[in-house]
């Protein structure tokens, strides 16, 4: 039985909704019904039995959007499996794990979202905006670090994660119940 996932993404220069629409193909691909839309077009989280949310990730602090979604949101996800992503290191820290700013790590918890994986990101000339990101994109850190192999796993991790909560019955805990997910529900 399919699940119908909303996959939302705030992105700066457009490498976050990249990895936002593949997230979104591979879901398809193992029978989910997934919508793929920039967080500031999301009105209600109601019609989804599962949320992802992806932010860009800069001077390690998510974009505006996406935390502003998930405050205005926590009633509607802690009724659905959240899994989060961030995405955005370049250069020789591509490969290194990010940590959750306070505010969406707290969100995080809230909501009993696991916590977010961290995906290379994408840094070119076309679409560096402003001063910093066009200086660092003219120089070594330019190019497309994204992993596409590591983001299908998570994300068949993430379908497979879905399809077992419809084998079994998934309960929320409360919001101030600290629990781990049993192993096998994101990658990262």
């Amino acid at each position: 039985m399919s699940k119908k996932v909303l996959v939302a993404y705030a992105s700066k220069m457009g490498a976050t909704a990249g990895i936002a629409a593949a997230i979104g193909d591979e879901l398809r691909a193992h029978g989910h019904s997934a919508d793929v839309a920039e967080v500031t077009s999301v009105n209600d989280v109601a019609p989804y039995d599962a949320v992802v949310l992806g932010s860009a990730i800069y001077v390690r602090r998510w974009r505006r959007d996406a935390v502003r979604f998930l405050r205005h949101n926590v009633a509607g996800l802690r009724q659905r499996q959240v899994w989060l992503f961030h995405s955005g290191p370049v250069g020789p820290d591509k490969d290194q794990d990010q940590t959750m700013p306070p505010a969406v790590r707290h969100l995080a918890r809230s909501i009993g979202a696991t916590p977010a994986v961290t995906f290379a990101g994408r840094l070119e000339p076309a679409t560096a905006k402003g001063f910093l990101a066009r200086r660092l994109a003219a120089g070594k850190l330019a190019g497309d670090a994204r992993d596409w192999d590591k983001i299908r796993a998570w994300s068949a991790d993430v379908s497979a994660a879905i399809e077992a909560t419809q084998r079994s019955t998934w309960h929320r805990p409360p919001a101030n119940h600290s629990r781990k997910r049993p192993a096998g529900h994101f990658l990262g």
